[in-house]
């Protein structure tokens, strides 16, 4: 049967994968790691490395050395992705079925693999896949510890969950408190040897966790990038600041007071998994999980402090909750995806709780008579209360659910007592109806990435899967003229969770609303240029062809569709390749949204001066001054009205860049202008200006 949910899972997260849209921000990287080996160690943007992006790079890692080894595209970067994806399935399988047996196990795994935001994450480029994988390997091996009382699992665990740390940082300790209750209750050892063996495992979770960061910050500021998401350059402030509290309390670029996080998963609140945006996403079996939770641990009663199957509801409902509570509560950036990280402990309850109802619900006790039925009843009823708030889809499938479940419920009553024969064989014929009533609604949403071309949602910078039910990410409308590549100061104009667009532009991965529209990330149709192939075709990269309010498209260059609310022009770029005169990089624009499509585009370095949120302090004044001096950089993109978030140093860039630089015109790159337009810039509009700067220009 687990194979046969593999197989399943597999076809789930890989059909139609090249017709799927990746997030351009981390193909840039990955795509920049293949071509320079500083930037696959740091996570560079652009191989020129300028700037990382705004995680620790173990996943781009990973992607990146299959990229080397196979050649970049999307299926060479993408087979690591849903290899971990099966391999989560599998050993959660494992860990279950250990405790609570086949069909626990089973259930457990056609669970995970059809949580809709599961299926939607794991068919994308995010580190979240891989996140979850050494999560729940972590997990598994601590049980194992707890059973057999030996170190090495334990050690293995700690090693796990710092790798987890290097994926996401924060995020990949959420589950570490439920682990470590665990095994100090559960295990069997004597409390100073459960000390010794924390004390080694602390050890091995601190190496795992800090050895990046660490010799990031070995290497002197001016031979490393500017690590992407930090105030001050440096991976300790990326750890405790953009990508720790701040995603909890809000600021250090994550916006606050749910302001970071209602703009992409609605108002913090206890509620927020049941809102209109994550509902349909994570929601289906959250109560009856709770349910079979507190019932499990009741019908433990009063089993040994050492009972493996106390410790492993324990582990699995702890994961559960303090995921819940972490995501719910975050008044920083929350996307919806963030919640495949309750998957695991949602369907590890599910199989193994579920089963424990099952046999209290046949024991004969009359006071467990009701609670099988009363949560079957709960997850039928929000199923229906989930696919009514998608108008218009699948309007057959909900009253459908209804009577399904109805019916196996009364079947469950009917023929609870049933011993052999036909009696026997229509109750198992109720559970498997109650069973498939339970997930149709998620098995539909989950098969809306792979399948439908009309539901799912934003693309590889916010995947979801289903139809558009909830409002999403706000911000302006990012506006792009000709010439430009995506809006200046204009933020994106995002996309709502399940696709329903907004304003002009395209939603700009994490950014709230904040500066700059970048380029289209995860738009397009088309599959990665296959190795060797240096330009590709039109399309050919996620996030290729023409952006919402664009035209233009870059000629043969993969990826060439336009901006967030703007367009690449193919002239223009054929203009600055042709006249780079040597330098390192090809151009440097405000945002790593631009930049990251651009680096897909033409194959050559490009610099994010802002970040991905527009906050970073990559670039200065003598910074900029700098690399003109050398040679390195000759073409910067101005914004219309500044370049983003850092006012201060975009207006003083701005100043210099217009004082001593010459905007780039129309005419020069674009054969189809009279020389009536002589006196044009790069771009009709004040939306942005490609400005040219040489060594004379610095004084």
């Amino acid at each position: 049967m687990l194979l046969a949910i593999l197989v399943l899972a597999g076809v789930l997260y890989s059909w139609n994968l090249s017709g799927s849209g990746l997030n351009s921000f981390y193909s840039s990287a990955i795509y920049s790691g293949t071509q320079s080996w500083k930037a696959w160690f740091f996570g560079s943007l652009d191989a020129g490395n300028f700037l990382t992006v705004d995680k620790p790079p173990f996943a781009l890692m990973v992607m990146g050395l299959s990229c080397r080894i196979f050649g970049f595209g999307t299926w060479q970067m993408m087979l690591p992705e849903i290899a971990a994806a099966l391999g989560t399935i599998w050993i959660l399988h494992t860990s279950v079925k250990r405790v609570f047996g086949h069909a626990a196990a089973t259930i457990a795994a056609l669970v995970l693999a059809l949580t809709p935001i599961t299926v939607a994450i794991n068919r994308d480029n995010n580190p979240d896949t891989l996140l979850v994988l050494l999560m729940v390997g972590g997990a598994a091996l601590a049980l194992r510890a707890v059973r057999t009382d030996r170190l090495l699992p334990l050690i293995g665990s700690a090693v796990l969950f710092g790798l987890a740390f290097n994926t996401k940082m924060l995020q990949g300790y959420i589950a570490l408190p439920a682990v470590f209750a665990v095994y100090v209750y559960a295990s069997r050892l004597g409390w100073r040897k459960k000390a010794v063996n924390l004390a080694l495992a602390s050890v091995a979770l601190a190496v795992s966790s800090f050895w990046w960061a660490t010799a990031v910050s070995l290497v002197p500021a001016d031979d490393r990038p500017y690590i992407g998401g930090s105030t001050d350059g440096s991976a300790w402030n990326l750890i405790m600041g953009y990508n720790g509290l701040g995603r909890v309390l809000g600021g250090e670029g994550n916006g606050g007071g749910g302001g970071g996080g209602g703009t992409f998963a609605g108002t913090a609140g206890l509620g927020r998994m049941f809102n209109d945006i994550l509902g349909g996403q994570i929601s289906w079996l959250i109560p009856f999980a709770l349910l079979a939770l507190v019932a499990g641990l009741v019908l433990c009663g009063r089993a040994p402090r050492t009972d493996a199957t106390r410790a492993a509801l324990v582990l699995w409902g702890g994961w559960l909750v303090l995921h819940y509570l972490t995501f719910a509560m975050a008044e920083g950036t929350m996307h919806p995806y963030y919640t495949t990280a309750l998957a695991p402990g949602i369907a590890a309850l599910t199989g193994a709780g579920g089963v424990m109802l099952w046999r209290a619900f046949r024991g004969g006790d009359a006071r467990w008579s009701w609670v099988l039925p009363a949560g079957l009843a709960v997850t039928g009823i929000w199923a229906i209360v989930l696919l009514r708030r998608a108008t218009g889809w699948n309007t057959w499938l909900w009253p459908v659910i209804g009577v399904v479940m109805v019916l196996a419920i009364v079947g469950l009553f009917v023929f609870r007592t049933a011993g052999s024969g036909t009696r026997a064989r229509l109750l198992g014929v109720s559970v498997v109806a109650a069973i498939v009533a339970a997930l149709a609604g998620p098995t539909a949403y989950a098969a809306s990435p792979a399948f439908s071309t009309t539901a799912g949602g934003m693309g590889g910078t916010n995947p979801t899967a289903g139809p558009s039910t909830g409002g999403g990410m706000g911000g302006p409308g990012g506006g792009g003229g000709r010439g430009g590549f995506g809006g200046g100061n204009g933020g994106p104009g995002g996309q709502m969770p399940g696709g329903t667009q907004q304003g002009s532009g395209q939603a700009g991965g994490e950014l709230p609303g904040g500066n700059g529209g970048g380029m289209q990330p995860g738009g397009g149709t088309g599959e990665l240029p296959q190795a060797g192939a240096p330009g590709g075709t039109n399309g050919e990269l996620p996030g290729g062809g023409t952006a919402p309010g664009g035209t233009g498209t870059a000629g043969n260059r993969p990826g060439g569709g336009g901006g967030m609310g703007g367009s690449v022009d193919s002239e223009l770029v054929s203009y600055l390749e042709k006249h780079q005169d040597g330098a390192k990089w090809l151009l440097a624009v405000s945002n790593s949204q631009s930049a990251g499509q651009l680096i897909l585009s033409t194959h050559k370095p490009v610099i994010s001066m802002w970040g991905f949120t527009g906050t970073d302090k990559a670039m200065t004044l003598a910074r900029l001054k700098e690399l003109v001096k050398k040679g390195e950089l000759h073409y910067i993109q101005l914004g219309g009205g500044g370049m983003g978030g850092n006012s201060s140093l975009s207006q003083e860039i701005t100043s210099w860049v217009q004082k001593y630089g010459t905007a780039v015109k129309e005419s020069d790159y674009s054969t189809s202008k009279s020389s009536t337009s002589d006196t044009s810039t790069a771009t009709s509009t004040s939306t942005s200006t490609v400005y040219r700067l040489d060594p004379s220009d610095v004084d």
